[in-house]
């Protein structure tokens, strides 16, 4: 009689690297200033030399979706914010936010936009970074996520200089990206540009973005879990 291994039913659940899991304002996009819960994917193929999320490069901890899925529910928080890292180098994120989806959750997902985003769940507001010629990281623009974009969608811009305010001007024009998303957002590079020097720019050419300042690091600098 043939015998057959059987897998314990936890080694068959779905599961992701997690650098951590915390409660706390949202600092950017839409819902800024907005309690949030934050879960934190480990891991990332991109190396923008502005990077303030380094230590999810590595480590973490491997834990199933039900396990993620009741940490979360612990904040009893309606607001869910999947980040990293990049989740999206992580398969099983998408199903991560369906199921957050499922469970009532307002779902957003920050992805740097190198990874197909076509699988994510409709529900989730998809927030793509689209990398400018300052990060570093120019070449890993998948550009062919924008026609896959709606207004229920953002696309963040982080600008290090005034040649990258230029080009994400250009990028704006070129693909109509005031009329296809529901925000476009440009950020000063911490350290590199100021905002107000920012500001002044988007007042002088009257565009149709959103100036977006971190919250987060007004508060609490840099401080993990915030």
């Amino acid at each position: 009689m043939a015998c057959f291994a059987v897998t314990p039913v936890a080694d068959m659940q779905e599961t992701l690297r997690i650098t951590e899991i915390f409660h706390s304002l949202q600092g950017e996009a839409r819902t800024a200033g907005l309690p949030t819960v934050f879960v934190r994917l480990t891991g990332c193929p991109l190396r923008c030399q502005y990077c303030d999320t380094a230590y999810a490069f590595s480590g973490g901890e491997n834990l199933p979706l039900s396990e993620i899925l009741e940490r979360v529910a612990g904040y009893q928080s309606r607001r869910v914010c999947v980040t990293g890292g990049e989740p999206l180098a992580q398969p099983n994120s998408v199903a991560l936010l369906r199921r957050l989806c499922e469970a009532g959750y307002e779902v957003s997902l920050e992805t740097s936009g190198a990874f197909d985003v076509s699988d994510v769940d409709a529900r989730v507001s998809r927030v793509l970074d689209l990398k400018t010629p300052g990060s570093g990281e120019v070449a890993r623009n998948r550009y062919e996520n924008i026609a896959l974009l709606t207004h229920h969608d953002q696309m963040k811009f982080v600008l290090c200089s005034r040649e990258d305010y230029d080009w994400a001007v250009s990028k704006l024009i070129e693909y109509r990206l005031d009329s296809r998303v529901g925000e476009v957002l440009f950020s000063p590079s911490h350290g590199q540009l100021e905002g107000r020097e920012l500001a002044d720019w988007i007042v002088a050419d009257n565009l149709p973005v959103r100036l977006q300042l971190q919250l987060h690091k007004v508060l609490w600098n840099d401080a993990r879990g915030r």
